[in-house]
């Protein structure tokens, strides 16, 4: 409790003059994992200008084309994005 006593100041702070617009970036390695082959994939959110979120995965399957890599990391960004 008097970790939040002390910290009731902190948080993100919006103007309502600027334009808020939610954002989100990915990017991603191809098979960089030699015991596996699975890629990574990092991902960040920004609302304004402002970080809101980010993250760092181990993908779930096997791609077989570094176009495929972008577009699993593309998927898996865009249906976080509607969390938002």
């Amino acid at each position: 409790m008097r970790y939040v006593k002390g910290t009731i100041g902190y948080g993100l702070h919006y103007s309502h003059l600027l334009k808020i617009e939610l954002v989100g970036f990915s990017d991603s390695d191809w098979g960089t994992n030699l015991d596996d082959r699975k890629s990574t994939f990092e991902q960040c959110f920004s609302l304004g200008l402002r970080l809101i979120t980010w993250s760092s995965n181990k993908q779930s399957t096997v791609a077989l084309s570094s176009c495929e890599v972008e577009y699993i990391a593309l998927t898996i960004v865009s249906a976080q994005a509607l969390w938002f």
